[in-house]
């Protein structure tokens, strides 16, 4: 089977040979969203997972929001959302329940959506999924869920994150979104959904014990990449049962390519070691927003013009600060890249910037790419 790529934003067209006959396919291409929504479970009032799903009054204040209102919160999310128009989406952040999500979806973004939440004891911040189901490009059953907190690989784990020789007790806070997405045309992929934990350091401390706070957090991100790495994809990638089908691992890594201050000393980085080793080529992940540099950056790894998030820095006299730390990457498991087109989206489509016209929406930017499978 070979494979000719159309031009941007029209499906790619597959030839496949059945004995002397040649019949072409298109395929339609899926719109392929991941979004830090930021503290989603705000939105909520707070109840058992039996209770029915309810937002907050309108002119409620946020509590992560102090500028704003539930409503105005609710209008900004839903608003980029009909926009950028996704057909499938991994929501960061979401949250604590699958008939809030929903709910949220129901009732203020455009078309018809199935969702579903994984649940993480004692999070506010849940990952979700969406799947877009009014346009006729999903099978009746759009979305298979795998729950992770049945999956060991996911549990609580040991890991000598600093090769110290000592062991340490590592968790998932927040655990995976795991899926399979079920196209009505081409092939079904799956999806993992990751929140690795932050770097951020929220209080004021004496400053090498700030340094130790920087220090364990880089650990802790380094020992769960690690862990979904080696326990996970690696068996994945070669297990005759999951090695064809195509997988995207995507979300907020909060850690971005290279090595800072603090990974110099670990020897090592969350993102890189999620994409995988030099040593084990044929298991490595490509990173769509890596394809989607120019030729030039890609030869020098020059990595400034991709930044997810920005923040002011309070040591640093509220100097602002530019970061890719929200990810998407996905398997070598076609001839061509099957996960194209991958932008982030700081502007709207219309160009104008979506920290104006959706203030409230998020601190992160919403990451899109084409995917054909």
């Amino acid at each position: 089977m070979s494979s000719i790529l159309a031009a941007r934003g029209l499906a790619r067209l597959w030839i496949r040979r059945d004995g002397s006959t040649a019949r072409r396919i298109e395929l339609p291409d899926l719109k392929f969203l991941l979004w830090n929504m930021e503290w989603m479970n705000d939105l909520f009032v707070s109840g058992e997972e039996d209770d029915p799903a309810e937002f907050m009054p309108d002119d409620a204040v946020p509590s992560h929001h102090r500028g704003t209102t539930v409503r105005e919160r609710r209008a900004h999310l839903s608003g980029a959302l009909d926009e950028l128009a996704p057909d499938v989406i991994v929501v960061v952040e979401g949250p604590n329940r699958t008939g809030e999500l929903q709910l949220f979806f129901d009732e203020d973004v455009e078309g018809e959506w199935q969702t579903w939440v994984q649940p993480s004891k004692g999070s506010a911040q849940c990952i979700g999924v969406a799947v877009r189901v009014d346009g006729g490009k999903f099978e009746d059953n759009p979305l298979e869920r795998f729950e992770t907190g049945g999956i060991e690989e996911f549990g609580s784990f040991l890991a000598d994150a600093d090769d110290d020789g000592i062991d340490e007790n590592y968790a998932f806070e927040r655990k995976p979104v795991y899926v399979q997405v079920n196209p009505r045309e081409g092939r079904g992929f799956r999806v993992l959904g990751l929140h690795l934990k932050s770097k951020g350091i929220f209080g004021a401390y004496e400053w090498s014990k700030w340094w130790q706070i920087a220090d364990a957090n880089r650990r802790k991100i380094l020992a769960q990449a690690s862990q979904i790495r080696l326990r996970f994809l690696d068996r994945y990638l070669t297990d005759e049962a999951t090695r064809e089908m195509p997988l995207i691992v995507c979300g907020d890594i909060n850690d971005g390519p290279g090595l800072d201050a603090s990974e110099k000393r670990l020897f090592g980085s969350g993102i890189e070691r999620l994409m995988g080793t030099v040593w084990r080529p044929d298991l490595c992940l490509r990173n769509a927003l890596f394809d989607s540099l120019t030729d030039k950056q890609r030869a020098e790894l020059d990595f400034e013009a991709r930044w997810t998030t920005s923040f002011q820095d309070p040591i640093f006299n509220n100097t602002w600060h530019r970061e890719w730390i929200d990810h998407l990457l996905y398997t070598n498991s076609s001839e061509e890249p099957w996960v194209t087109n991958a932008e982030v989206h700081d502007h709207m489509p219309d160009g104008t910037p979506i920290w104006e016209r959706y203030e409230h929406a998020s601190d992160h930017y919403p990451v899109a790419a084409t995917v054909t499978t």
